[in-house]
This record gives C-alpha cells, sequence and structure tokens, in this order.
C-alpha cells in the first residue's frame, strides 16, 4: 500500500483518479459524507476546512502586501535558507515548468518562484506572495496541510477543497526549527499531474531536511541557552535538553518543570505545592529548596521566581501531541505519543494532564476508526487492557484473535471481585 501522504497508488489511471475524486468532492460539499476512496490525510482535511467555512469556490486573500511583505520576509528565518532552496529546487521547477513556494506557520506564501507561463495561471488563484493558503482560508492544499498536520504531503487534482485550484498537484514539507521544533513553514513545489509520484514528495522532503540542517548551522550559539526541550512521554525521569546540555532529571524536578512549561505565566509557591503534593503537610520550605537545586541544573536566569515561572519558551512532547490533535492530526498525534506522561507521578496536578492527555487521543483514536491506529494502541503497554478501544477495534477489525482478547477483557470486567480467571489446563 502507499504511504498515505502520496496522492496515488502505483498502476492508478490518473484521469479515472481524477474522475473519482470530483464526485467524492461533489458529494462532501452536497452532503458532508466522505468517500471510502477518499485518503484519510485528505478525509480530515475536507472536514476542518468546512468547520472552518471554507467554501469551495473561495480564493486565498492576499494578506501582505508591498512594502510589508518585504520586511516580513526579511526577517522571517527562512529567508537565511533560500538561497538553499532555489539551488535544489529551482532547476527541477524551471526545468518541469513548476513552482517552488515557501510559506510561514500561518500558511502565508512567502515566496512563489519558477516557470513564468506557470506563475502567470498561479496568478489567477491568488497563488502568489503574501496570500494566505492556511487550510483554515481557502481548504485542503499541499503547503496549508502540510504545516496543519506537521507532516509532508502530497494534494492531487480534486483533492484540493477549493474548486479552482483542483487543475493542479502540489507536494510540501513543514521546516522545523533545529533548536526548539516548532514548524517554522513550508516548502511547496506546485504544478501539473505529473507532480503526482512519490519522489516529488521525497525530493521536498529531502529539501525541507537539508533547510533544518542549515537552520542549524547557522543558529548563533549564543542563542543555544535560550532554548529548553522537554521529553516527558513514557518516562518517569523527564530528559531536558538547555544549553546544549542533555540532562536526566529527577521525578520531583520533571513535575515542575512540565507544570511550569503549561504555565508560562508562571505558579506561586502555593500554586505549586498544591499542583505538587498531595500531602497538605508538606512545608513551602521543601519546595524552595527542590526549586534551588533545579535552578543549578538550569543554570543561570533561567528559573525566575515570584512567580514561580521558566525565562525561556519550552517546547515539550506533550505539546507536539496536544497540538497534533488540536489540529486533527491523529495519525501524527499518535506517532508522537511515547507513552503517559510521567506515569509514576502521584502529583496531582501532573495526574490529571496525563489522563487528560491519553483521553483526548484514546477518544480521538476511537472516532476515527482506523484498524492500524487502533491496534498500535492496544498492543503497546499502556493500552493492552483498553476495553473501549478493543471494542473500537473489533468493530472495524473482526479477527478471531481480536474478538477472543475483547471477550476475555469482558470476561474480567464482569468477574466478581476476589474471582482469578483460571489458568490453562
Amino acid at each position: 500500500m502507499t504511504e498515505p501522504w502520496v496522492a496515488l497508488e502505483p498502476g492508478t489511471d490518473p484521469v479515472e483518479r481524477v474522475r473519482e475524486l470530483r464526485r467524492a468532492h461533489e458529494t462532501f460539499t452536497a452532503v458532508g459524507t466522505v468517500a471510502r476512496r477518499v485518503r484519510p490525510v485528505v478525509a480530515d482535511s475536507w472536514r476542518r476546512s468546512a468547520l472552518a467555512g471554507v467554501g469551495p469556490d473561495g480564493t486565498a486573500p492576499v494578506e501582505l502586501t508591498d512594502g510589508d511583505l518585504g520586511s516580513y520576509r526579511a526577517e522571517h528565518p527562512l529567508a537565511r535558507v533560500m538561497p538553499l532552496v532555489r539551488e535544489l529546487m529551482g532547476p527541477f521547477a524551471a526545468d518541469g515548468e513548476h513552482l517552488l513556494a515557501v510559506c510561514d506557520a500561518q500558511g502565508r506564501l512567502l515566496w512563489v518562484e519558477g516557470h513564468p507561463a506557470t506563475r502567470r495561471r498561479a496568478d489567477s488563484m491568488n497563488f502568489v506572495p503574501g496570500a494566505r493558503w492556511a487550510e483554515s482560508a481557502v481548504g485542503t492544499n499541499a503547503p496549508g496541510t502540510a504545516v496543519a498536520v506537521d507532516r509532508p504531503v502530497q494534494v492531487f487534482a480534486a483533492e484540493h477543497f477549493v474548486r479552482r485550484v483542483q487543475p493542479w498537484t502540489c507536494a510540501a514539507a513543514p521546516v522545523h526549527d533545529p533548536r526548539t521544533g516548532r514548524v517554522l513553514g513550508a516548502l511547496d513545489i506546485t504544478g501539473g499531474n505529473r507532480l503526482a509520484h512519490p519522489h516529488s514528495l521525497g525530493f521536498v522532503q529531502a529539501v525541507a531536511r537539508a533547510a533544518e540542517s542549515q537552520l542549524a548551522l547557522l543558529a548563533p550559539v549564543e542563542d543555544a541557552a535560550d532554548s529548553l526541550r522537554l521529553t516527558a512521554l513514557g518516562r518517569d525521569e523527564a530528559r531536558l535538553a538547555v544549553g546544549g546540555r542533555r540532562v536526566r532529571l529527577s521525578r520531583r524536578h520533571s513535575e515542575i518543570l512540565v507544570l511550569l512549561a503549561r504555565h508560562p505565566e508562571g505558579l506561586t509557591g502555593d500554586e505549586l505545592l498544591c499542583a505538587l503534593y498531595e500531602d497538605e503537610s508538606v512545608t513551602p520550605v521543601t519546595l524552595r529548596a527542590e526549586l534551588a537545586r533545579l535552578r543549578r541544573i538550569l543554570g543561570p536566569g533561567l528559573l525566575a521566581s515570584r512567580p514561580y515561572r521558566l525565562t525561556a519558551a519550552v517546547e515539550s512532547d506533550v505539546s507536539v501531541v496536544e497540538r497534533r490533535l488540536a489540529s486533527g492530526a491523529v495519525a501524527e498525534a499518535a506517532a508522537a505519543y511515547r507513552g503517559p506522561l510521567l506515569p509514576g507521578s502521584q502529583a496531582p496536578a501532573v495526574a490529571r494532564l496525563r489522563r487528560r492527555l491519553a483521553d483526548g487521543l484514546r477518544t480521538a483514536l476511537i472516532a476515527r476508526r482506523d484498524p492500524d491506529l487502533l491496534a498500535d494502541w492496544v498492543h503497546a503497554p499502556w493500552g493492552e487492557d483498553d476495553l473501549d478501544v478493543w471494542r473500537a477495534l473489533a468493530a472495524v477489525r473482526p479477527t478471531a484473535a481480536v474478538r477472543a482478547r475483547l471477550e476475555d477483557l469482558e470476561a474480567e470486567l464482569a468477574a466478581p471481585a476476589g474471582w482469578e480467571r483460571p489458568g490453562p489446563h
């Protein structure tokens, strides 16, 4: 089976696929039903586009013009890698009569370059610098969807939500800040149906990785101390990357950093005490001692007080999962979820966040009804006894093994307290 981010399976007739997609698109815009042959990444994007109020006959709005566009581009981090992007993508765009485009994290096109005749055609649909091509503005399209789901994606013909874009095919890949991991924007190649090939998506993805490597080389050394990266999913003791160092934190320091990362505005000592300790007899002195030790680990200037807060932005694996869930990118959220947040923590606020994150993801998986995603969950250590997800899996993949495991779980749930299932004979 073809990678779901690629538009056409091997051997597919492009002309027949275009007809099929047009029928599916008209059905969706008329009654809101997605045909089964529409790829999940596209179906999810169509739904987000409709929820955002995008109409199939809409046009991308132009938000940045003239001097505003020039000054914004000059200050954008991706401006530093445009020479590399042009060197790698320019010949490909020119030879194939395609366009190369670069957008920011809000889906606004900053650069659109390439074959002159193709550019003139693209002008008619406002595929121009300064136009906003986010999903919320113009529906499903490669640069906007790649930013929304934080994954490389190819969009073919009538997979585009807006009709005037449907003669085009495009492939895009997000570019991340190599220090913080946040999305800076996306690189895109746009043209005709010849781009509906896995090689075009792989090419754009390779250029995006090269751009990230270039950004890492260009990043000033003194800026490295200004970022914090926290990894806390599936671990009792979080890992912290700070100032070029990697630190394994104690459980208590892990809890404190998770909570401070959630509250950039800061927390008072009393708020931290309530969030961290079930035992009300724990004194503020104990907490201040932990914070003093954490301050030494972080280094000077990163932990402020009154209220306690981190002075640098924190990128955590928790926030990555939450962002992807919020954008409807369920498969990507599941891929980033490495297990429960600090599973051994008894801190009340951490336990609430752990439950909220897991419940949000499992609810999204059940609603998505993707058998592979459901199977991944129940075969992970944290999901092997999840009755609701097993039931959802049995509904879409009722194999003998799945039904047997579901029956076992339901029997265990119905068994009286103290009863033990007999072992095998």
